[in-house]
């Protein structure tokens, strides 16, 4: 199944999902839908599963579960400059808070640099004469990482901007689960498209009943779904960087 696919169901099933939580919970929800707030839905959809998931995914090919969930660190600082910048944090360098938060972005950083580009040591050596073709095989493992890890990057700055999105627009719609419904079915519509585009092939819409059905199950009720209501309602009690700091 290709990255695009899996985004996309996932995305369709998180939809379905929250739409059934929607109807139980929320079905008399008198909140209204302004164009500023399906503009918003839109981008968080955009942001979430466009740029966000599927470059996680392809970063993800290119590196290792590892690398991912250690430039993961990155999120909380990323998001924190973009609250700064949107003027959602106020950053007051005479504080001790705003002094840890700065101390804290600049070791994620630094972390995540170290982690990109160095190597480390050989855990054991056998001292074996270097062959031209694993030479070769050990550059282009380097250039993967590097590639890699900065596609991983984008997709951790799109992620950020989602919730800073989010934030702006939980504060709009305050229905958290229909608000969460619609980002997914968002990022549904919008992954089919880009899917269309970019992967022609009929057959990779193919489910079998096996353990690959549970991939983008799992990622569109559990990723999609439920931790996006919970992100939702963490962000209606406070702000996007404390929530993603947690």
């Amino acid at each position: 199944m290709s990255r695009y696919v899996l985004v996309a169901y996932g995305h369709a099933f998180g939809t379905l999902a929250t739409a059934v939580f929607v109807f139980l919970f929320e079905r008399n929800n008198n909140s209204k839908l302004s164009v500023a707030i399906l503009r918003n839905v839109f981008f968080l959809g955009l942001l979430g599963a466009v740029f966000g998931r599927t470059l996680f995914y392809a970063g993800l090919e290119y590196t290792s579960p590892a690398v991912a969930s250690a430039l993961a660190n990155l999120i909380p600082s990323i998001t924190f400059i973009l609250a700064v910048l949107c003027r959602m944090e106020k950053l007051d360098i005479s504080k001790r808070s705003s002094q840890a938060k700065i101390l804290g972005t600049i070791v994620a950083f630094g972390g995540a640099t170290l982690m990109t580009l160095y190597k480390g040591l050989p855990v054991l050596s056998f001292h074996i004469h270097d062959h031209p073709a694993a030479t070769t095989s050990r550059l282009l493992l380097d250039k993967d990482l590097i590639k890699g890890s900065l596609i991983l990057v984008v997709s951790y700055i799109s992620l950020s901007a989602f919730y800073i999105l989010q934030t702006i627009t939980v504060k709009m719609y305050p229905a958290p689960i229909t608000l969460t419904s619609l980002t997914c079915l968002s990022g549904a519509i919008l992954s089919i498209i880009m899917t269309a585009i970019l992967d022609h092939k009929a057959s990779s819409w193919k489910l079998s009943w096996n353990i690959a059905l549970l991939a983008p199950i799992y990622s569109g009720v559990v990723i999609f779904g439920i931790t996006v209501y919970v992100q939702t309602l963490a962000i209606r009690k406070k702000r996007s960087s404390f929530h993603d700091t947690v």
